[in-house]
């Protein structure tokens, strides 16, 4: 059964598909720092990493690449983190006027697809609806219906697309893998809050697919659901090294909405999820079960107290956006302080950063960086 965890030290171990699932608080607090960092609008001080959140736990991190998509709002960076011995992947989430519309937005647009390059789940439910069609009296068509939300992989295709189909997931395979024909093939750890966790779980995945599972870890802060049971059983098989970072009543990891009477037919966690909340004015970290959708954990939450404050701070770290301006044009602007400062500088770095751009006009190609 899921056990409380304090702040002091590691928390228990559990048994998943063979694999020793241990939770840190330490990296815990480190990463969260990374995810916190990516939001930073001062590219400059990002590429220097002597920005305001570029410190602590994550002091001598070697920034190895920055990424930022003008055009869709978007911004990661790749870097080496030497204590950790391990390349990080940081993809900042929302930056957009209020919080309170995207989590209007997350509501309502809900629209899925079937997952690309899944053709093994799709042929068993294919076979499956020719033999129950042909063993039962039931139509087709209604058993077709129903087999494919319980088999097909679905996902949330604006979380989807923001990685697949932008300039993220090219530029992020290219980083990570020159990080590590530079170090050896260190671990990868990939991190997010809120759509950037969303995002970073798809990153996750595709490299974990690329790399082997062994290769790939994911700790996300605030991330919403982002496919059906049957992708959420799939993602576990492949980056069964994964947390979820809930904190109190944040409301975002509530969305898209999962209904418990129809759980093949709504959306679902992956596991695992570890829930940050106050126990007698005492923060805790409660490492849930392996469902996914532990009704003991953040969903033991009324909805009527679910609130998008506590979405915005995570371990005692602010993770949300510096500059509530519209992302197109502080994006825009930090690009130009970012290549007025290298025009101006010296770089006396023996490795090269790469610097990767993308605007409504240029789409610069990845594979190109030094």
């Amino acid at each position: 059964c899921p056990q409380p965890l304090t702040e002091d030290g590691e928390g228990p171990s559990f048994n998943s598909n063979n694999r020793t699932f241990v939770f840190n608080y330490t990296l815990a607090k480190t990463i969260v720092e990374y995810a916190s960092a990516v939001y930073m609008t001062d590219l400059t001080a990002l590429y220097t990493w002597t920005c305001s959140r570029c410190n602590d736990l994550t002091k001598g991190f070697e920034i190895r690449c920055i990424i930022v998509d003008i055009q869709n709002c978007l911004q990661a960076f790749i870097g080496v983190d030497h204590n950790l011995n391990a390349v990080i992947v940081a993809i900042r989430g929302t930056q957009e006027n209020s919080v309170q519309n995207w989590i209007k937005d997350l509501v309502w647009k809900q629209v899925d697809l079937n997952y690309p390059n899944m053709p093994d789940a799709k042929v068993f439910g294919m076979n499956l609806i020719y033999v129950l069609c042909f063993f039962t009296r039931v139509g087709c068509s209604f058993i077709y219906f129903l087999m494919r939300f319980m088999f097909w992989l679905k996902v949330h295709t604006g979380f989807y697309s923001a990685y697949n189909n932008t300039l993220l997931r090219p530029a992020i395979t290219n980083a990570v893998r020159k990080a590590r024909r530079l170090y050896g093939d260190i671990s990868v750890i990939v991190t997010g809050h809120s759509m950037g966790g969303a995002m970073a779980s798809f990153c996750a995945l595709d490299l974990a697919i690329s790399l082997g599972s062994d290769s790939v870890h994911l700790m996300t802060f605030g991330q919403p659901r982002i496919g059906n049971a049957a992708f959420a059983s799939y993602f576990e098989q492949y980056v069964p090294s994964a947390i979820r970072v809930t904190h109190e009543h944040d409301i975002v990891p509530h969305l898209p909405p999962y209904f418990f009477f129809l759980p093949h037919l709504t959306y679902h966690h992956f596991p695992r999820e570890v829930w940050e909340h106050d126990v007698d004015g005492n923060t805790t970290f409660r490492v849930c079960d392996g469902s996914g959708e532990d009704p003991d954990c953040c969903r033991s939450v009324f909805a009527l107290f679910l609130s998008a404050s506590d979405h915005l701070t995570y371990m005692g770290v602010e993770i949300a956006a510096d500059d509530w301006s519209t992302c197109r044009i502080v994006m825009a602007q930090s690009v130009e302080r970012l290549q007025l400062y290298l025009a101006s500088n010296v770089i006396t770095s023996k490795i090269p950063v790469d610097i990767i751009i993308a605007d409504h006009s240029v789409q610069t190609d990845p594979s190109s960086s030094s």
